[in-house]
């Protein structure tokens, strides 16, 4: 397993990084201690490109980074974000860009995680009510503070994208990306390219439905199994894993599993694009960092574009799409 290094802006990064948040929250039972050791494992591995937030928990995940890496600092670049806001008790209290938050939000930030700075700092979700020009001339505030090095923003328009770089430089845009997730391809992309801003693409493995593990509805206490992710819901589901099982029929010629060969397939969208796969398994972990050296041919590309067409997707990737800036 070869872990490279690919460029998000001018922030150098490992090709995979690692999504924190299904230690904590969301994704079934919260698992502290396989989370630290799966966190510990990467950075073993060169996956030292490390996502969180925190509103995941709430709160508790980035206390858990934290922790994984407290002797281990150096070696990590750093990710969190700010602006989903929740009370302690989990409560959602919508979404916050006002200058003041902001700043409130980065201090907090860095007493969880223990660090006296955050190398990439994203606003999670853009705030309609706040200028964009507010929100990240405050983050820039951060930057010349020394508590932030670089900037990023979540889930933004390729219009956000615009103003916000105007405003000051944007290393990295997060947001959904895998083969059941391609509308980002139309705009927003060739937005980001030209002004040389990297691609996080989260839930590259769909959720987890192209790993090929998910057969039935997730359980109770796994948020994928409620109507707030639609693909997972009745026929929609049924549609999707008859795609993913044409995936798996491609993987299985590639020698890989269909998990790999969805990341392999992310991996290949360009060198400023850094997926961040979730676990708080190393075994999970191990076999994502093994996609880096699945490589795909043109007819590989091509076979899985005839697999999984662009729109064959099946339901909305949110329930509730209010919240995502268009």
């Amino acid at each position: 397993m070869t872990i490279r290094t690919r460029t998000l802006g001018d922030l150098p990064v490992s090709s995979l990084g690692l999504g924190c948040m299904g230690m904590s929250e969301f994704y079934g039972t919260p698992d502290e201690q396989g989370g630290i050791e799966t966190i510990h494992r990467a950075l073993d591995l060169g996956v030292t490109f490390l996502d969180t937030a925190d509103m995941y928990g709430p709160f508790t995940n980035e206390r858990l980074v934290g922790r994984a890496i407290a002797d281990r600092r150096d070696e990590v670049v750093l990710a969190t974000k700010f602006g989903n806001v929740r009370g302690e008790d989990g409560a959602r209290l919508g979404i916050d860009g006002s200058p003041d938050y902001v700043r409130r939000a980065c201090d907090a930030s860095l007493e969880r995680l223990g660090v006296d700075h955050i190398d990439l700092y994203y606003q999670h979700r853009v705030d309609p009510t706040v200028p964009i020009e507010e929100t990240v001339g405050a983050m820039a505030e951060l930057v010349e503070a020394g508590k932030v090095r670089h900037l990023g923003l979540s889930e933004a328009s390729a219009a956000t994208v615009r103003r916000a770089h105007a405003t000051h430089p944007i290393t990295a845009l997060q947001t959904e990306y895998s083969l059941f997730t391609r509308d980002l391809e139309d705009e927003i992309l060739p937005v980001i390219r030209e002004l040389g801003i990297g691609l996080v693409p989260y839930s590259p493995l769909g959720r987890g439905l192209l790993t090929g593990t998910i057969t039935a509805p997730p359980a109770e206490g796994d948020s994928r199994g409620t109507a707030y992710f639609p693909r997972f819901q009745g026929e929609a589901l049924d549609a999707n894993l008859q795609l993913v099982a044409r995936v798996r029929e491609v993987a299985a010629d590639k020698g890989c599993t269909p998990g790999q060969l969805a990341l392999a397939w992310v991996l290949a969208q360009g060198e400023d694009v850094v997926p961040i796969p979730g676990t708080k398994r190393v075994r999970y972990l191990e076999e994502n960092v093994a996609a880096t050296d699945v490589e795909l041919t043109a007819a590989d590309l091509a076979r899985l574009e005839e697999a999984v067409p662009r729109g064959a997707v099946q339901g909305e990737r949110y329930g509730d799409m209010s919240h995502i800036d268009a």
